[in-house]
């Protein structure tokens, strides 16, 4: 078994008012309250209602009485689970309204997670439709179903067995998943289908989406928020790959003097594509600086601007004549077609502020004509500016890892967005909770330089506490942007979040502290009990470069996860290469939220190889776990259940499976906010 399949009930409606991780959450609950006494009965709902996180901010004990004693009369009254859902969301619209609306509500069952909440935007489905229609409708498999009606549920549909997620990532940066790795047959069944969602989740995150919240079984619905907002995701990275020097060192005109160029180096793609846009516009003499892709750009003024500046040929005076916003966006849009831009919005749009589709939409015109300086000195420059191809590839993982944990603060480049020291005080207490005294932290933005050090003091404080090695390193090497240290300490803090998820979650060790040679030591023991005779003598382990190894462990903790028909012997680089790709590919099939690249396993960089090892072992000991604890969990059931009257409460209505996803996080969290950051931290745990 790769995962599992989730948690259902019978009303459509009731399961579309949840995501997965919100669920599993209450489901867990319900059991837990449920093993104590053999059943849930009303009287039992205050004092377990209170406790969850979203109501006991708002209400009282005796306030939810007083809101049940309405509907359930009889205490003795036994709940099912959809009851208990339902009273769950009744208690939360009485939370809202004491709280003055929806708006104000701190609860985790948000109105972006909710369809009863949550509407769609036609707009954005239809670009994305389009977007979709575009890029994949040569692909050999989708084009039996392409092109897809805007106008229709088909998006959702063909989303539900996770083949065109996987294809659009592929699209937006290619290369990331081996596609030999995709469940394609016409018809999956429940754990194909899931395989799919479980790579597409953890490949969204490789390249940078932000996953929070969302669970296989939700993209398996096709639910329309979410599955919208992971394609408006994908696409985003798509259209913004190009906003940054490396691939389009012409960026450097942006900045008049070089040392404003690393600066430049660290801005987001959406700060570079405003910085852009901003500097055509003072060109042609706009007066008002852009700074959002929505209110500033709503009575289309800055289009017709830039427009008339990038492709004066296609100019017309009437543009910024009319007075009407709406025709003048008709006119805008009507100028960027006569440029070949793909037509993401309409002037609805526009005129409405819609800032997903005004982002793609000047996205598309950077990419047609981005009117910078051809200037071979400032090219030459920027060619020139410092590229460890190494260094590059630790900064990305660690900042993938770090976005992936679900702390507040979104990190676009390592050395720069780790110099003021909160960034790494909230991994710190993700990692370590309780290590940080916030009340001697600063938030940004931070004025004073003196707070940046006192902030990296506190980083490097609490890294001495958990045993870092961190000889003659003080917060100033942070505040200045040492990378060498930076990558150091980042890599010391992915290795103690590893070990530590190692320690809790293998419970067999008595507390022992896990360390690199128990990692080694299950890897080697694990192959061996396959009859295999493969071994890594280390970390640095040069053989290892075939990937045979790692396709052993995967094919040793699933044994049908791995197609050994197109594994090759890996003798050559590009068969080693193949042999790496499908690695990654396969292991984030499993459940393995992984952000090493292929080239690390061709190379053997010892601390990504340390990496991939731990998250495989985590992987098959967390379903060891799950499965103990299903096992457990039906017996503890059947017992209270053989003592008491018959329950009646639709479990049917949940698959088999679904005590394992429950069981997994029971003890992990109280809340859904925990159970994604911890859900997220455990695939990531083995980078």
């Amino acid at each position: 078994m790769s995962g599992f399949v989730g948690v259902l009930v019978s009303d459509p409606w009731l399961q579309g008012q949840f995501t997965q991780v919100e669920l599993r959450s209450l489901k867990a609950r319900y059991l837990s309250t449920r093993r104590e006494t053999g059943r849930v009965t009303a009287g039992d709902l205050p004092l377990v209602m209170v406790k969850l996180k979203g109501l006991n901010e708002v209400l009282t004990e005796k306030e939810i009485s007083a809101t049940l004693d309405e509907s359930y009369s009889d205490t003795s009254l036994e709940i099912d689970f959809e009851a208990f859902l339902r009273v769950y969301l009744n208690l939360q619209q009485g939370a809202a309204a004491k709280l003055g609306g929806a708006k104000n509500n701190s609860s985790f069952l948000k109105a972006t997670t909710t369809t009863l909440l949550h509407t769609i935007d036609e707009s954005e489905k239809s670009s994305y439709v389009a977007h979709i229609n575009s890029y994949l409708r040569d692909d050999p498999f989708l084009k039996n179903y392409l092109p897809l009606d805007p106008a229709s549920n088909d998006l959702f549909n063909l989303a539900k067995d996770g083949v065109l997620l996987c294809k659009l990532i592929n699209v937006a940066v290619p290369g990331t998943i081996d596609e030999r790795a995709i469940n394609t047959k016409r018809v999956l069944n429940p754990w194909e289908r899931n395989e799919n969602h479980t790579l597409c989740l953890n490949s969204a995150k490789a390249i940078g989406c932000t996953v929070v919240n969302i669970g296989t079984q939700d993209l398996i619905e096709g639910r329309p928020h979410l599955v919208l907002g992971l394609i408006s995701q994908i696409i985003k990275i798509q259209l913004l790959a190009d906003l940054n020097l490396k691939k389009t060192p012409q960026l450097v005109e942006l900045v008049e003097d070089n040392k404003d160029v690393e600066e430049l180096m660290s801005l987001a793609p959406e700060k570079m594509l405003l910085k852009w846009m901003n500097f055509h516009l003072k060109k042609a003499g706009y007066k008002k600086p852009i700074t959002n892709f929505s209110s500033d750009v709503k009575d289309g003024e800055a289009y017709a601007y830039l427009l008339n500046v990038l492709a004066p040929e296609h100019c017309s005076p009437s543009t910024l004549d009319t007075k009407d916003p709406t025709e003048r966006a008709n006119l805008v849009l009507e100028h960027a077609e006569k440029m070949d831009c793909k037509r993401y919005l309409n002037p609805k749009d526009i005129v409405e502020g819609s800032p997903n589709l005004n982002l793609a939409f000047v996205a598309q015109i950077f990419h047609h004509r981005n009117g910078l300086s051809t200037d071979s000195k400032k090219i030459s420059f920027a060619e020139m500016m410092p590229d460890d191809v190494q260094v590059s590839r630790e900064e990305r993982a660690y900042r993938l890892w770090i976005n992936s944990l679900g702390i507040v603060t979104y990190i676009n480049n390592v050395f720069e967005d780790v110099r003021n020291g909160w960034v790494l005080l909230e991994v710190l207490d993700k990692v370590s909770p309780g290590s940080v005294n916030w009340k001697q932290a600063t938030k940004p933005p931070i004025k004073m330089p003196f707070r940046k050090v006192e902030n990296c003091n506190q980083v490097i404080r609490i890294g001495k506490q958990l045993k870092f090695s961190l000889v003659n390193v003080a917060g100033n090497d942070i505040v200045q942007g040492n990378k060498k240290l930076i990558l150091a300490f980042l890599w010391q803090l992915m290795r103690y979040n590893i070990l530590q998820l190692l320690k809790n979650l293998r419970y067999h060790s008595q507390g022992r502290e896990i360390t690199d040679a128990d990692i080694l030591n299950w890897a080697n023991k694990t192959v061996k009990s396959t009859g295999r005779n493969s071994q890594m003598e280390t970390f640095r382990d040069k053989s290892l470069s075939s990937g045979i190894f790692f396709l052993e462990l995967l094919s040793s903790v699933e044994p049908r996860v791995v197609n050994w028909n197109i594994v090759t012997k890996g003798e050559s680089e590009e068969e080693r290469r193949l042999n790496a790709t499908y690695i990654i590919s396969v292991a984030r099939k499993l459940g393995c939220s992984i952000f090493l690249l292929p080239e690390d396993i061709m190379e053997v960089n010892q601390k990504m190889i340390l990496t991939l090892t731990a998250s495989i072992m985590y992987w098959s000991l967390e379903r060891q776990r799950a499965e103990d604890s299903e096992q457990s969990s039906e017996i503890s059931v059947e017992d209270a259940s053989s003592q008491k009257a018959p329950s009646s409460d639709g479990e049917d209505g949940s698959i088999a499976t679904d005590s394992i996803s429950n069981l997994t996080i029971d003890d992990a969290a109280s809340d859904t906010s925990s159970i994604a950051a911890d859900s997220t931290t455990v695939s990531v745990a083995g980078e």
